[in-house]
């Protein structure tokens, strides 16, 4: 279990006088600090670390959080940003010293350029909210994570999440134009605009990612995209993982790249036929989901051209949807499948490392043997066609034993993602799940220059502290 921060004692001993303080901040229902209302907002995703905070506060405006923050930084509070606590690194992970700013309730579409094909949107709008507001004129936004019906977009900045069709259009950093951040001393700052780039340095691509420990995002500007003539998606089915990571690699390596291009194995199969039923095949070993776009002329073209490289593999089952309704079935599975494996087991670690596609054959073999000498059970659901792997490690969590090794056996892959030229995270970020395996792909005068940049933008580490960086004696 990772150990908590030791406390702010100061700030612990005068939290009544601190809430009151915040609460002649923010309307009457925007502080939150009995015990029990609490409780909601003692993990994120990943549930099996807890801590309830010292308060939650839920500001409606940039202003609004401009003005907590500039009492945070004025009392010695420390500051975890959330927005819908999807997190499955512990990124939202709450401290007993903290408030927990809350960003669900800035949840507006601020202006939409059809013609510049650009949106503005408070932080707590959710990812699918974006294509919803603007779909019916023909347009959408290309970042789909599988938690997008609830994950807010503040959140995605902060991770640079990915998604199924990021393997074609990118992950959040390709589909931004602007940020709108509130630094750790309550300053209102404008990053970028509706424009394609920004003079001087890169602060959206420094701050895309950085997983709340720079500033606080509270709106963000994003690429709209013209929705595609239609798409169909495909399933090959095959005898065995690694059979079916080598035809990842044969189309990656053809210069074909789909829309999508996911790997489910036996467990997630099962699984999510059992949630979604969309016809998966049963008796397969592992399944690839490839979806292509464009026209009927250029959706035949490259399905044959895929059929051709997959028969390649001998695959057991070659299925194309006929419909847009097979269509969804299939993505309700995929998008459904961290759920549906609660199916198999109610607790699992959601793994997230990404390698050379041309090296998935050999990390799905080593995966297996390693789930075998741990003796815990392994479901793989993850974006094939990038490299992003998404392991889920099943266990029991009122068995600490089990625990301890499903945390040993994860880090082992992260382990193995970095050796074979990957890295740590993919889309999940760091949080405090990967922290202490930071050293494995950075060298410590690399992690001395990131804290650098921290203490630059937040000389206290008052925000979203004790992530990220290995700990020092000194918290």
């Amino acid at each position: 279990m990772i150990a908590q921060p030791p406390p702010r004692q100061n700030v612990l001993d005068r939290r009544d006088v601190l809430i009151d303080g915040l609460r002649g901040l923010l309307p009457p229902t925007g502080v939150i600090s009995e015990a029990l209302r609490l409780k909601p907002y003692e993990s994120d995703g990943l549930s099996a670390y807890r801590q309830v905070p010292l308060a939650v506060v839920l500001p409606e405006t940039t202003e609004q959080v401009a003005a907590v923050m500039q009492y945070c930084h004025r009392e010695g509070i420390r500051v975890v940003p959330r927005g819908a606590g999807t997190s499955l690194s512990g990124g939202a992970l709450p401290m007993e010293d903290a408030i927990v700013l809350g960003l669900m309730r800035m949840n507006a579409i601020l202006d939409i350029d059809y013609h510049d094909r650009c949106a503005v949107v408070q932080a707590g709008v959710t990812n699918i909210g974006i294509t919803q507001a603007v779909q019916e004129r023909g347009f959408f936004y290309a970042p789909d994570p599988s938690s997008q019906l609830a994950c807010m977009i503040g959140g995605n900045v902060n991770m640079n999440s990915g998604g199924a069709h990021c393997l074609r259009y990118g992950v959040t950093a390709n589909n931004l134009l602007g940020l709108k951040i509130v630094t750790a001393q309550g300053e209102i700052v404008d990053i970028g605009g509706a424009h394609l780039d920004a003079a001087g340095y890169d602060w959206l691509g420094l701050l895309t990612g950085s997983e709340g420990q720079l500033a606080v995002v509270t709106e963000v500007t994003v690429r709209i995209l013209r929705s595609p003539e239609g798409a169909r998606a495909m399933l090959a089915a095959f005898t065995g993982n690694e059979i079916a990571g080598q035809c990842v690699d044969a189309i990656i390596g053809s210069g074909i790249i789909p829309v999508a291009l996911e790997f489910m194995d036996r467990p997630a199969i099962h699984a999510c036929e059992a949630f979604a039923h969309a016809g998966y095949p049963l008796d397969a070993e592992a399944m690839l989901i490839i979806e292509v776009e464009g026209s009927e002329a250029e959706q035949d073209d490259l399905l044959g051209r895929i059929r051709d490289i997959c028969n390649r593999f001998e695959p057991i089952s070659l299925k194309v949807s006929q419909s847009p309704e097979e269509s969804l079935a299939i993505w309700k599975g995929r998008k459904g499948a961290f759920g549906a494996v609660g199916r198999i087991s109610p607790d699992y670690l959601c793994m997230d490392g990404t390698i050379p596609t041309s090296r998935l054959p050999e990390v799905l073999r080593r995966i297996g043997e390693m789930s075998a000498a741990f003796g815990l059970q392994v479901a793989n659901i993850f974006h094939a066609g990038d490299g992003n792997l998404h392991p889920l490690i099943m266990f029991d969590a009122n068995d600490p034993e089990s625990f301890h090794k499903a945390e040993t056996f994860g880090a082992d892959i992260l382990r193995l993602c970095v050796e074979v030229g990957g890295c740590l995270t993919g889309e999940h970020g760091v949080g405090v799940e990967k922290r202490d395996l930071m050293g494995v792909q950075f060298t410590e005068a690399e992690l001395n220059q990131q804290r650098r940049i921290k203490t630059a933008f937040d000389p206290d580490w008052t925000l979203n502290a004790n992530k990220v960086f290995p700990l020092l004696s000194a918290a």
